[in-house]
């Protein structure tokens, strides 16, 4: 199996680049969504809520509440990635073992891939990029942050800039969908031969 990953900071286009690529029929392993489950499992509340006694809430994690705390606090934030990060990474780790001699190539649509030293795993990797501007718009639109918030949350992850120089694929994704689509096809085809 060939592994690609495909990232970026919030915004970016990250998941729209996965979700073409999940069109064209390729695998693709969707970290956040496996975080979503995560935040559903009652374990887990559990450990959060010893955490962050606020965080939840009727048995449901508060995550507004939750950003809140761990992105204005360096050290809540590592003790909140402390509980999620070791399932995310066993997670990895089981679907390169069971795929490891298949022969296709294989997708991982991850958001913090350098920043928790994940590019290790990958055979490639594809970063969405975006202008500054267009990415703090879209994420203050999308996700009804203010503009303050979007700086919270983009501060803690790693610069796409830096995130560029470690790539070994940079798409500009502020391109009609169509562009990206033949893009994306022309990367996955020279994967394949490659």
């Amino acid at each position: 199996m060939k592994l690609v990953a495909i990232t970026g900071s919030i915004g970016c286009g990250k998941t729209t680049l996965a979700n073409i690529v999940r069109g064209l029929g390729y695998a693709v392993y969707d970290v956040d969504a496996w975080v979503r489950k995560i935040y559903n499992n009652k374990s887990f509340l559990s450990e959060l809520e010893k955490l962050f006694p606020e965080s939840v809430k009727n048995g449901v994690a508060d995550k507004r509440y939750l950003r809140n705390i761990v992105f204005s606090d360096k050290e809540k934030l590592k003790k909140l990635e402390n509980i999620i990060y070791p399932i995310l990474n066993a997670k990895i780790k089981n679907i390169i073992n069971k795929k490891a001699k298949d022969n296709y190539v294989a997708f991982l649509d991850i958001a913090l891939l350098f920043e928790k030293n994940w590019d290790k795993y990958c055979d490639i990797i594809i970063l969405a990029d975006v202008d500054y501007n267009i990415q703090k718009q879209r994420v203050m639109k999308r996700d009804n942050v203010s503009a303050e918030d979007f700086d919270k949350i983009n501060n803690a992850q790693m610069s796409n800039s830096y995130k560029k120089y470690l790539s070994d694929i940079v798409i500009d994704t502020n391109k009609p969908f169509n562009i990206l689509k033949v893009e994306l096809i022309n990367i996955i085809k020279d994967l394949e031969e490659n």
